[in-house]
Parts: C-alpha cells; structure tokens; sequence
C-alpha cells in the first residue's frame, strides 16, 4: 500500500472518532439558549432605525441629459448603505438619482442646476479633494453641492446634523466622479 494512502486512512481512523465524540458531548451538554431579549434590540439605551421603519420618501427629482445620467449612474452605484451612522432609505422618485439616509433624512440629488449663489464671487470649501458651495438659506436644510465635478450633485442636511455627511459622501464621490474645473456664474 502506498505510504500517503496509509497516512491518510490512518489520519481519517483517529480524527472521525475524535469528531463524533466532539459532537455528541455538545449536544448531551444540551444548554438552554439564552432567552431573546423582548422588544428591538437597544444600543446604549437607544433603539437603532432600521431601514424598513422608516417611511418612503417622495422626492423630486432633475430631468438629465445623457452625459449627466452616465455620471450619476456612476455615482449611484458607488454611494453606502449607511451614512454617518444612519441606514439608508427607500425612495419615491421619477428618476434614480436620489438615495437618502436615516430620520430626518439626509438627501442626495445627482444632476442639479448650479446653484444660484454659485458665483464668481462666491467662496466654496474643499473637503478631501471636493469643491462644495455651501448654502443656509434655508431654515429647513443646509444644502451643499459639490462644484467641480461633471454634474452638480446636492446633498441636503436637516438642521442640527453637521457636515459628518457631507464629509463620508466625498470619497465615492471622486472615486465616481473626476474633478472637472468648477465654473460658477456670473
């Protein structure tokens, strides 16, 4: 007989033995799971949203060209699940080039117009290697689109919620999108 075939059923003849008895002693052991705790389970004291509690948003939605639907499908694809700590969530719209995340909602739309005060005189921030116009006009929302890249992209905070979003958003959006030279209005 062949010295590794040997080995082999030697090896097999004292580790099935082994084995088995592994798994029976586990299953006489026979432990009571632990109970599951009552109600949706808490972090911190705190109950995480999850996405299916969260109700569907209706949003509206730019018409694009077919230059600015090839970027945004790009960057569509590239966007997470989770944002800043908050789960994604699903979308009502005629197009699919907004995504948004958590309660209250941080919205993304792919294929804006420029933004009206995007001007030559206006300053924008740059946050790893993104151009953003930064806008508080709105008491709803501070809206910050990115400027130097092939298609406007907005991204809406609630108040209260720091630019923590805007910041995570920046890295698939230039893995998705490259930087084009901005040019704002007159």
């Amino acid at each position: 007989m062949d010295p590794l075939r040997r080995a082999a059923i030697l090896i097999t003849a004292v580790t099935l033995p082994v084995v088995i008895a592994l798994v029976v002693l586990v299953n006489v052991r026979g432990e009571e799971p632990a109970p599951e705790p009552e109600g949706p389970a808490t972090v911190d004291g705190v109950t995480p949203v999850r996405p299916e509690d969260l109700p569907t948003l209706e949003l509206d939605s730019p018409e694009l060209g077919p230059e600015a639907e090839e970027s945004c499908t790009a960057l569509m694809g590239n966007l997470p699940l989770e944002l800043a700590g908050e789960p994604s969530r699903r979308v009502q719209s005629e197009t699919p080039f907004v995504y948004a995340w958590g309660e209250p909602p941080v919205v993304l739309t792919c294929g804006v117009d420029r933004p009206a005060g995007w001007t030559v005189s206006a300053s924008a921030i740059q946050i790893n290697g993104v151009q953003w116009h930064v806008d508080t006009s709105d008491p709803e929302a501070t809206v910050w689109t990115a400027v130097d890249r092939p298609v406007y992209v907005e991204v809406r905070l609630p108040p209260g919620v720091d630019s923590a979003p805007v910041t995570a958003l920046t890295v698939p959006l230039a893995e998705a999108l490259p930087y084009q030279e901005p040019a704002p209005g007159p």
